[in-house]
């Protein structure tokens, strides 16, 4: 998994730390240049420093190969030049913005933002849980990454399909809090069995994700 970050600040700093635990590929762009040296001494990811929104600077960053795109910069019109760049010029399925003026979600998806959240609720809409890869839908990091909240989508392909809780060996630091089943919340009990489309509701130690994704999917991409 590709994914290219434009943008800086707390959240770059815990996604960024998100993903490269699960082994995906994270390629920064800031136009800071103290920032960016920063960054490079802080994570083991590409750092770009320019400006996000020149299709050069975003060609530079591999957008050619990329999976997700996401904007987090403090002005709301650089998000959605980023997103529409990788949108409608390099065909980047995925993008996610971040707008500083909550009147403005509704213009950024009405221009074919993928998924839009305001700061303003922050907390309440989870920017990490809408940043999506093809199995896992939401990841929240909380604490500055101690704890994280995933939602994860059970494919048939999966090993943990019709076993029972009971029966499944999930890490001691990690836990199914809830499954969301046909739009309805199940609370898992010990004989509860897991279905295909089930979506998984893990709280897992950041030390614990990779085994939890792990017993849950067969394999950690």
């Amino acid at each position: 998994m590709n994914i290219i970050i434009v943008g800086g600040g707390k959240v770059v700093h815990f996604l960024t730390k998100s993903f490269i635990s699960k082994g995906y590929s994270v390629t920064i762009i800031n136009e800071e240049k103290e920032y960016c040296k920063k960054l490079a001494r802080m994570h083991k990811a590409t750092i770009i420093n320019g400006e996000g929104t020149r299709p050069y600077i975003l060609e530079d960053a591999g957008i050619h190969y990329c999976d997700i795109v996401i904007a987090l910069t403090r002005k709301d019109p650089d998000n959605l030049v980023v997103c529409q760049i990788a949108e409608k010029i390099y065909k980047v399925k995925k993008t996610f913005a971040i707008v500083n003026d909550p009147e403005n979600i509704d213009i950024f998806k009405q221009l074919g933002v993928n998924t839009v959240i305001s700061t303003a609720n922050i907390i309440s809409s989870l920017i990490e849980q809408k940043v999506a890869s093809e199995e896992i839908l939401n990841i929240l990091p909380i604490e500055e990454g101690k704890l994280a909240i995933m939602e994860i989508e059970v494919y048939e392909n999966y090993p943990i399909i019709n076993k029972r809780f009971m029966d499944i060996d999930f890490p001691k630091d990690s836990l199914v809090g809830c499954i969301i089943r046909k739009e309805e919340a199940v609370i898992p009990r010990g004989d509860t069995t897991i279905e295909k489309g089930d979506k998984l509701i893990v709280l897992s130690l950041a030390k614990a994700q990779s085994e939890a994704l792990k017993v849950v999917r067969g394999k950690v991409d």
